[in-house]
């Protein structure tokens, strides 16, 4: 038998699902986390997430289960990092494929629960924009929430949603979610997170990152990319908050229009009519405009790197951070994978103190 989770927005959600597994049950028992292909274009570069016609080597235990193995490939000129992260976690790893809505992700789920033995199911989110009502202005990606939230109603199975780091996503606002979430059940501990740390080397999730640098101690001011403003860690930043399906089913307008929605083009004018955009539309529109990845450099350009780091250190302890995350030094200085890991490896060998793992502290000015 083993535990059913569902990382409701994909991304980073898989490897905190790893983690409130871990927190609750131990991370050596067993268990099934079914995740979206759906990540950040800096990682596909295709809008929208995948469905199973994208990958190669999916094993499929039952017809409407599919699981991702690091034998798993994506098709070009699609990219995903869950084959990776499907060789680095312990739970094992379902793919959700949303593009027969609503009704095939229940399908997807319902099979998925008779394959592990479990009457149950856990949906985690990071961040909190599962209970979001559509509105909030920093708002940016509910639809592959809500359609989580909207399949496990469908599904009938029992279902606690998880919350965890609310407003980490740095789209709806803590504060406006703590009315909807009430005390939090439980703070995640330091040796939560030793299974999932190593993978924030190499994974890209800025919420997920800071979830596990706050559960490890960490206190401060983190800037983030792409995001309208910086991020506190604090005493809250760790803490999980429980709800039952029914509850976070009434705090979402857009998990409930989905109910029966027969699929992903479906779903996008459902978000357009609750929330006034649909996500995907926002991703073909950055896509087309994606800058092309910057190509191989001179070699000896180690030092050059090094002055660029630290004139943009410089200026984000000017704005009164404390903290940056990997992604955000990696794609504003614009760096190869090589550089990126050359320039980490020289910032935690010259300054030990520098790292504060996942995240990186920034020098005194």
């Amino acid at each position: 038998m083993k535990r059913l989770l569902i990382a409701a927005g994909g991304g980073g959600d898989a490897i905190t699902a790893a983690l409130v597994h871990a927190a609750l049950h131990g991370a050596r028992t067993p268990a099934l986390v079914l995740t979206y292909a759906w990540e950040r274009l800096v990682v596909d570069p295709v809008p929208g997430p995948r469905g199973t016609a994208d990958f190669t080597g999916l094993d499929r235990p039952a017809p409407r289960l599919t699981l991702v193995t690091p034998r798993t490939a994506p098709r070009a000129p699609a990219g995903s990092l869950l084959p990776r992260l499907a060789g680095a976690l312990r739970p094992a790893l379902g793919l959700l494929d949303p593009y027969e809505g609503v009704v095939g992700l229940a399908r997807q789920i319902e099979e998925a629960a008779r394959w592990c033995g479990a009457d149950r199911v856990d949906l985690v989110d990071v961040g909190g924009d599962i209970v979001a009502r559509g509105d909030e202005p920093t708002l940016r990606s509910p639809l592959g929430d809500a359609l989580a939230l909207a399949a496990c109603a469908a599904a009938g199975l029992p279902t606690t949603v998880y919350v965890a780091g609310p407003g980490l996503d740095n789209e709806v606002p803590r504060a406006v979610l703590a009315p909807r979430l009430g005390a939090p059940a439980f703070a995640l501990a330091p040796e939560d997170t030793d299974d999932v740390l190593p993978v924030f080397d190499w994974h890209p999730s800025e919420a997920g990152a800071m979830l596990v640098a706050a559960a490890r101690g960490v206190r401060g001011v983190c800037g983030t990319r792409d995001a309208p403003a910086p991020v506190l860690l604090d005493d809250s930043s760790h803490q999980v908050h429980r709800l039952t399906g029914d509850e976070a089913l009434r705090l979402s307008p857009l998990a409930r229009a989905l109910a029966d929605c027969p699929g992903l083009e479906a779903a996008e004018t459902v978000s357009h009519t609750v929330c006034g955009f649909s996500e995907i539309a926002r991703e073909r529109q950055r896509a087309a405009v994606l800058p092309a990845p910057p190509g191989p450099r001179p070699a000896g350009e180690a030092a050059a790197v090094l002055e660029r780091y630290l004139a943009f250190e410089r200026a984000l302890r000017a704005e009164g951070l404390a903290y940056v995350t990997t992604r955000r030094i990696t794609e504003e200085l614009d760096l190869t994978p090589p550089e990126a890991d050359a320039l980490h490896r020289s910032l935690a060998a010259g300054s030990p103190t520098r790292r504060a793992a996942p995240l990186w502290r920034l020098a005194e000015v």
